[in-house]
């Protein structure tokens, strides 16, 4: 879902590869009844150390999106497990990667 240009919400299937891999194993949970969160930060960095403090379970640490060539968000990911289950993605702003 797009709004005033802006991507506020996107859907993903469990079959469907995506170039940031699949986002969860129907098989292996737990996945957060299939909901992954993902929020745009501007302090990425100091979020991520904030994680570390806390403990947080590291599901895929820093990486970018996609992974190599252009196109994309282009930006820092890190995948977090919260304490409910469910899988929060912390992303730093789109371009911020280059």
């Amino acid at each position: 879902m797009v709004s005033k240009s802006t991507l506020i919400l996107q859907l993903h299937s469990f079959e469907v590869e995506h170039h940031h891999d699949r986002i969860g194993d129907p098989d292996v949970g737990p996945y957060g009844n299939g909901v992954l969160l993902w929020f745009e930060i501007d302090d990425f960095d100091a979020a991520i150390a904030r994680a570390a403090e806390m403990g947080a379970e590291v599901i895929k640490p820093r990486h970018r999106n996609p992974p190599v060539g252009d196109g994309g968000p282009n930006h820092w990911e890190c995948w977090l497990r919260d304490p409910d289950g469910y899988t929060v993605v912390l992303a730093s702003p789109d371009g911020s990667a280059g």
